[in-house]
């Protein structure tokens, strides 16, 4: 598994690397993205993040706290389609400072961070873990950590791309793992009774059992 999904997440951040150097993404920085109340800049800033952080996290202290698994990670938000909740206020800020840096910084600032991580998650051990900085106290397996990335590139790639006109697209490996993880956290949110519906029988999807973030 480590292998593996060290892989994974390094293919598809290599996509997000790609999409940031674009013509079309430094063209449109200012122009509103596809997702309400945030620049194209901002995005561009929250999906550099999820190749910046997990170097950030890498460098974290480690203290030995019961690590979080990626399933709970996801499972446990809360506002996730409040715009105006603390979660997203808190995104769109964080990912505003990224982006303040401007277009091609941003973009050689992720490429870079890509080119040591491609060296660096291979001498990492499988029991590796790392801090998570936004929560201070908690930890999670990098492998684990590195699963909700590939959520966050699979969802953000596509959200920049619709966002500058680009067809491009996360790596469908990615896109597996995302699937994965969000539905476990679906069931873990709301039971498996509440998946079922929001999978086989909408009328009785009350809660919109799937939508996690």
């Amino acid at each position: 598994m480590t292998d593996e999904i060290r892989n994974v997440y390094l293919h598809a951040a290599e996509r997000a690397v790609e999409l940031l150097g674009t013509e079309q993404v430094a063209r449109c920085w200012k122009d509103e993205s596809v997702l309400a109340g945030m620049s194209v800049g901002g995005l561009a800033g929250h999906l550099a993040r999820s190749v910046l952080q997990v170097e950030w996290f890498l460098d974290g202290k480690v203290l030995g706290a019961e690590p979080v698994s990626p399933v709970r990670y996801y499972a446990r938000l809360v506002g996730t389609s409040k715009p105006e909740s603390a979660l997203n206020v808190g995104v769109r800020a964080r990912s505003e400072e990224t982006a303040a840096a401007g277009p091609d910084a941003v973009a050689e600032q992720a490429r870079v961070a890509w080119e040591r991580l491609t060296r660096r998650l291979s001498t990492e051990p499988a029991d590796r873990r790392v801090e998570v900085l936004h929560r201070p106290g908690e930890e999670m397996l990098l492998d684990g950590y590195l699963q909700t990335r590939c959520v966050e590139l699979a969802v953000h790639i596509e959200d920049l791309a619709l966002s500058v006109g680009s067809d491009r697209r996360a790596p469908g490996d990615a896109v597996a793992v995302a699937v994965d993880v969000l539905v476990a956290a679906a069931r873990d949110r709301h039971g498996d009774q509440a998946v079922l519906h929001a999978l086989a029988r909408r009328e009785r999807d009350v809660d919109q059992a799937l939508r996690v973030l």
